[in-house]
């Protein structure tokens, strides 16, 4: 399992894991902006900011699934 992780990281940062890693890195950018503004807007509104960080990353968390279901690796 440990090993696994470190193949995949490797390929990660050599850029060769993922088909066509500026997709990887604009549906990041996609999901971060979104977590950013669910962020802002709920600590704007005035809740509590550890109830905001909770909620926020539920929300991106259950984005990842759609954001990155088309990617395909090498």
């Amino acid at each position: 399992m440990w090993d696994m992780f470190l193949n995949s990281l490797k390929l990660f940062l050599r850029g060769k894991l993922f088909r066509e890693p500026k997709a990887v890195a604009r549906q990041w950018l996609i999901g971060f902006g979104i977590a950013l503004v669910i962020f802002l807007v709920l600590a704007k509104i005035g809740l509590p900011v550890w109830f905001a960080v909770v909620v926020t990353a539920f929300g991106a968390g259950f984005l990842q699934p759609y954001l990155f279901k088309d990617l395909k690796y090498n």
